[in-house]
């Protein structure tokens, strides 16, 4: 790919505050669906197809894309509502529908034949003859399975040069071949292939050893500090990879998982590979830059897996010892989308100093009056508080997560704007943003 042409950043839309969300702050494209056809039904019952045409609105009115989810694996029981879903979704007019199996993928294009189709990664597509299959029978675009390598990528391209190719750079990272798990159906009855995975390699577990003849079972005791996490993956970041990937020419599109994860997230892991990618066609790419924004999140470990490095080269992929880590920041409010409130999501008091977060370009002003100032130090923007009032005029000694009231700023900031501090020992407990 040559530099004239930016590689497309995408990123996940849980819902449709979430779905600007990424787009203010730096996304391209974004990804998302309504109903169980879609792979995460937890994300799909937050959209209604109100609410989906409304984020698709959105992103058109930014001259940015959306595309649709429909890569559920259906049964036989589902396939007259399938159809009727498919019908429903294209005329909402999304740039592309996802699909993962050749079914679907045939009968969304005598559906919607003008529509783009996008192989999900869920398909396992890793060489040439797979790719060669789906392009035929009409995918514009690959989504390649996460075990693939960048070398195997850029001999798809190379056989394949109008085959758009499409790999995930950052989020959660499956156990399994790239989401092909049953044990969230043998232990809870929920089918990880039809959306409603329960994660459970990211619990932990206990070892025995059993002897059938006896009856004897022994409890096997671990080593301290090796953890019972024994499927419990580390979380994928490319960040540092970015200039490899996109040098390779291979790639048309670096994509972000994670709909369901919070609103906070959705913002940092825009922004830092907004930043990365805008970076290196500049010829200015700082991989520490992008780092420091990732690393403010929580997460389970950090791992570059499988693109850059073969799978056996690899022996840190798996997060042992917890299921979740503090990340350097706590998010301590987000500012509501007309600019002039926030609500609280940790705790604050008057006299905090509060770091802004803001989405990508944003213009602030330094301001210091009866509610609070804002200051710049270096790159970034801070608030200090004097006064907590509440939009109804009320005024707080403190705010914490449990009050719902919008409080007052000192200025009107960027919807969507977050304010956040370092993060000490103490936070354990963090409130989904």
């Amino acid at each position: 790919m040559s530099k004239t042409k930016k590689v497309e950043l995408l990123s996940p839309a849980g819902n449709l505050e979430k779905l600007k969300i990424a787009l203010d702050y730096g996304a391209d494209a974004v990804y998302g669906g309504v109903s169980h056809f879609s792979l995460r039904i937890r994300s799909g019952k937050e959209f209604t197809m109100d609410d989906f045409k409304e984020g698709i609105d959105y992103a058109h009115e930014r001259g940015k894309k959306v595309y649709a989810t429909i890569n559920g694996f259906p049964f036989n029981s589902q396939l007259n509502l399938l159809k009727k879903h498919i019908e429903k979704m294209a005329e909402l007019e999304p740039d592309a529908i996802i699909v993962a199996t050749p079914g679907v993928l045939k009968l969304s294009q005598e559906i919607a034949p003008h529509i783009p189709k996008h192989l999900s990664t869920q398909a396992n597509v890793m060489n040439v003859l797979d790719a060669q299959i789906y392009h035929d029978m009409g995918a514009k675009r690959i989504i390649a399975a996460r075990e693939i390598s960048l070398r195997d990528l850029t001999e798809i391209k190379k056989e394949l040069p109008d085959l758009e190719l499409e790999v995930f750079v950052h989020g959660s990272m499956c156990f399994a071949y790239s989401g092909r798990c049953l044990i969230s159906t043998l232990q809870s009855g929920r089918v990880p292939n039809r959306g409603s995975c329960a994660n459970d390699c990211r619990f932990p577990y206990e070892m025995y050893a059993a002897n059938p003849e006896t009856g004897t079972l022994f409890r096997l005791e671990e080593d301290p500090g090796v953890g019972t996490y024994i499927m419990n993956s580390k979380d994928l970041n490319l960040a540092s990879h970015m200039k490899e990937i996109l040098d390779s020419g291979a790639v048309d599109s670096v994509k972000i998982e994670g709909r369901t994860k919070t609103a906070y997230y959705a913002a940092t892991t825009a922004k830092a590979y907004r930043m990365a990618i805008d970076d290196y066609y500049a010829d200015d790419y700082h991989p520490e830059r992008y780092q420091h924004e990732l690393n403010s999140m929580q997460n389970r470990g950090f791992t570059d897996a499988y693109l850059i490095n073969r799978p056996f080269e690899k022996h840190d992929t798996q997060s042992l010892d917890f299921t979740m880590q503090m990340g350097t920041h706590q998010v301590s409010g987000m500012v509501t989308e007309e600019g002039n409130h926030f609500l609280c999501k940790y705790k604050t008091y008057p006299g905090d100093k509060v770091e802004i977060m803001a989405p990508f370009d944003a213009k602030i002003e330094e301001v210091d009056n009866e509610i609070g100032n804002v200051t710049k130090e270096g790159d970034t923007y801070y608030i200090t508080f004097k006064k907590l009032i509440a939009e109804n005029g009320k005024e707080w000694e403190s705010v914490h997560s449990g009050n719902v009231n919008p409080i007052r700023l000192p200025i009107q900031l960027p919807p969507y704007s977050f304010l956040r501090i370092p993060a000490t020992e103490e936070m354990t407990q963090i409130p989904k943003v």
